[in-house]
């Protein structure tokens, strides 16, 4: 069984697409980047959330 690993992507954060890039080539797990209105928990084995600021502000 392959793991799948959410990024979620809010308004303000950073560091997102870093974390894509260390989970998918580094680490080598399937990873995808995923706007956080989208999310479907049943879809992933595990959740990311990036750092960063409260929509941008």
């Amino acid at each position: 069984m392959t793991i799948k690993i959410a990024v979620i992507q809010f308004p303000g954060a950073n560091c997102d697409l870093d974390a894509v890039h260390v989970l998918n080539d580094v680490i080598g797990v399937d990873t995808s980047l995923v706007w956080h209105n989208h999310f479907k928990e049943a879809n992933f084995d595990g959740v990311v959330l990036p750092g960063g600021f409260s929509f941008g502000d």
